[in-house]
């Protein structure tokens, strides 16, 4: 544990709150350490590989192209000449485009690069840096997350510094979705980094985000990124949250979401996870006023050594509130996949619906999948259900296919997408849901 506790010098650390709640988080986290198999949520997934002691936390100084005194704005995605894409200390800014239309945010290794898109009046976007100097993230941060229960989130607390504020104000839709691009690039070093994002959508606001964790680098590099999203949801905003994680092999990636939608909001999200080593999703929602809706679902994809965990936390807070949940998972060799899935209606919270439903396929004879929905219902006249099935791909169905002259590697491609496709689909933006496919 002592390797994730370092004396990292920070931004803003001549801020008295700042530094009050940096230090909640590290006495949060010394008092917690890892989970361990008695950790309830943590009995399936074990952050063994964290306990190493060579983690190398880098500092914003160390890249020139990070320097807090220039704002590049560029509306390009990093795929032009303007002379905003550099490519320093060893990281390729050059053609960092999705194939499709976006406001695009870089991180490199974690730390913030100072280039804005041209964003419509009405979104604010700024480093959680410069949102923890002026203030305006204060009425946020750590309000959504119990940092004395999430331990990684009591770790990110403590080295508060990087990630992005963003507010859309009343009644603004955002006409194209927004990418929080995270790009890391690391050698022989262990590296180690957090994120933090503040989200708010206030009063009918609209808008898209695409997270995007992807890795170039040494084969065997082995590095931790940790972030925390806490996404606020005013009256009737509206939020298509959806992520793909595609880290290295040897790679951890923990990460937590929380929202709090507000009456007839909406929050959508999609996560789809490929790579690391342990790769942890979580996301809580809170539903807190009537007609508040959330679809939080989630597909999986892994082979080797890996295990890929996401977890969800559903409260119905309130009366007429709706959730569903969809979960997919494909496990190959000898690798681990994970879904625990909580909901629980509070008193009184009558006319609600909650569902989950969570399927995987076992490709190897090693391959494990470990499930554990959970229903807690304090309500009478409530619609609740959830449901969990782990099977095999269908050998006729192989047969058949070979029979047609389809080798079996290509068939057992095509039997994995077909049983992927219908979770796939609910990623509502079909150049995002394309993207996301072709993935798989």
């Amino acid at each position: 544990m002592a390797g994730l506790l370092q004396n990292k010098p920070l931004l803003c650390d001549n801020i008295p709150w700042v530094e009050a709640l940096r230090q909640k988080g590290r006495r949060a986290f010394e008092e917690q350490g890892l989970p361990t198999a008695k950790t309830e949520y943590w009995q399936y997934t074990k952050p063994r590989d964290l306990n190493a002691d060579d983690f190398v936390m880098q500092n914003s100084e160390d890249y020139e192209f990070l320097t807090r005194d220039e704002h590049h704005h560029c509306d390009c995605g990093g795929n032009c000449s303007c002379g905003h894409h550099d490519e320093t200390e060893g990281i390729d800014l050059n053609n960092r485009l999705l194939p499709f239309d976006a406001y695009y945010l870089y991180f490199a290794n974690g730390m913030f690069i100072p280039m804005y898109p041209a964003l419509p009046a009405g979104v604010e976007v700024k480093p959680l840096a410069e949102a923890l100097a002026d203030g305006e993230a204060k009425p946020y941060l750590g309000k959504l997350v119990d940092i004395e229960k999430h331990p990684f989130a009591a770790l990110n607390t403590a080295y508060l510094e990087e990630g992005v504020f963003l507010r859309i104000q009343a009644g603004v839709k955002l006409n194209k979705p927004l990418v929080i691009w995270n790009h890391t690039e690391v050698d022989d070093e262990n590296v180690f980094y957090n994120l933090r994002h503040l989200i708010i959508l206030e009063t009918g606001a609209e808008a898209e985000i695409f997270e995007y964790s992807d890795y170039c680098g040494a084969e065997k590099s082995r590095y931790f990124a940790n972030s925390v999203n806490e996404i606020f949801l005013s009256a009737d905003a509206v939020l298509r949250h959806y992520k793909l994680q595609d880290e290295a092999y040897k790679a951890n990636h923990v990460a937590l979401t929380a929202v709090r939608a507000k009456a007839a909001a909406r929050y959508h999200n999609f996560c789809f996870q490929r790579g690391a080593n342990i790769g942890r999703n979580e996301v809580i929602v809170n539903l807190c006023e009537e007609q508040a809706a959330a679809e939080v679902n989630a597909a999986y994809k892994m082979s080797g050594w890996a295990t890929l965990d996401f977890t969800t936390d559903i409260e119905h807070l309130a009366p007429a509130t709706f959730s569903d949940q969809l979960v997919k998972g494909v496990v190959d060799g000898d690798a681990r996949g994970v879904f625990q899935g909580k909901i629980e209606i509070h008193p009184d919270c009558v006319a609600t619906e909650g569902h989950q439903l969570h399927r995987a396929i076992l490709l190897s004879d090693t391959a494990e999948v470990d499930v554990k929905p959970e229903l807690k219902i304090y309500a009478d006249d409530v619609k609740c259900s959830h449901g969990a099935a782990t099977g095999e791909l269908d050998e006729d169905q192989l047969f058949y296919m070979q029979s047609r002259g389809i080798d079996v590697d290509e068939a057992r491609r095509i039997l994995v997408e077909a049983f992927l496709d219908d979770v796939l689909l609910k990623i509502e933006n079909e150049a995002i849901r394309a993207y996301v496919k072709s993935r798989v």
